[in-house]
């Protein structure tokens, strides 16, 4: 799998761009950034985006990205719980935040459409298989584990200390985890179901096996330089700090 990096900051600021990371071309994890990097063709070749939570920092490129599509015939498919695309319909897509783009142009020829998927319950897009649990955050969220071929990519979305994903990681080529604030900040981490890097290494404590690629997101930005010092002085084998533009191979 190819996964490039549209968005990996846990705050927006120039040169850092909110969370979306995309997958072979076609499926996006989370839309925090979608269309100031994307170019038109690009967008256009976005088959499904796989929501994790509802706060604005991961879905606000979904908007946009619909306003883009207007008249290309294509179609988006928005996948998460019930509980998240509602949140998505009553308060983004309410025809007063922003048009109800499933309902544009018309309901049988939307550019939007939502994809009701329950935890524990795989399912497929595309080439991809995808299976979603929940995860700790301060409103309802899920973690997404997405296989292609013999590869498999665990992305956690925004989480604090958990305990059912973890269950569910398995055999994973690479993990996808955030780390947000530094270590002396926890009681607000914890307050805002984030980690930092001493909880991160409690949750990878874990895990049966470390994946052999750990990659972080979602730092903020005013703390990078004390988080990653943090992180590089724990010695995770594989781990790595994502950056925007970053493009990887995910391999078996």
């Amino acid at each position: 799998m190819k996964l490039q990096v549209l968005g990996c900051s846990g705050a927006e600021q120039p040169g850092h761009h909110l969370t979306s990371f995309l997958l072979d071309n076609t499926l996006l994890l989370d839309a925090g950034t979608v269309s100031a990097v994307l170019g038109e063709g690009e967008q256009r070749a976005v088959r499904e985006i796989l929501v994790t939570h509802t706060h604005l920092d991961h879905i606000c490129g979904i908007p946009l990205l619909a306003d883009n599509l207007i008249g290309s015939g294509g179609q988006v498919v928005v996948t998460s719980t019930r509980e998240i695309l509602a949140s998505i319909s009553a308060h983004l897509l309410n025809g007063m935040i922003w048009p109800d783009f499933t309902r544009i142009p018309s309901a049988e020829a939307a550019v939007l459409r939502y994809r009701e998927i329950e935890p524990g319950i795989p399912f497929e897009s595309g080439p991809f298989s995808i299976v979603a649990c929940p995860v700790n955050h301060s409103v309802p969220a899920v973690a997404y584990r997405v296989s292609r071929g013999g590869a498999t990519l665990l992305y956690t979305g925004d989480t604090g200390p958990t305990e059912a994903v973890w269950k569910l990681a398995g055999e994973l080529s690479a993990l996808i985890v955030e780390v947000s604030f530094p270590s002396d900040q926890e009681e607000l981490a914890l307050l805002t179901g984030h980690l930092t890097p001493r909880l991160l290494a409690g949750e990878l404590a874990k895990l049966d096996r470390l994946p052999p690629r750990i990659l972080i997101t979602h730092l903020k930005p005013s703390h990078h330089d004390q988080i990653k010092a943090e992180l590089d002085a724990l010695g995770i084998p594989g781990l790595q700090l994502l950056k925007d533009g970053d493009q990887l191979t995910i391999d078996d």
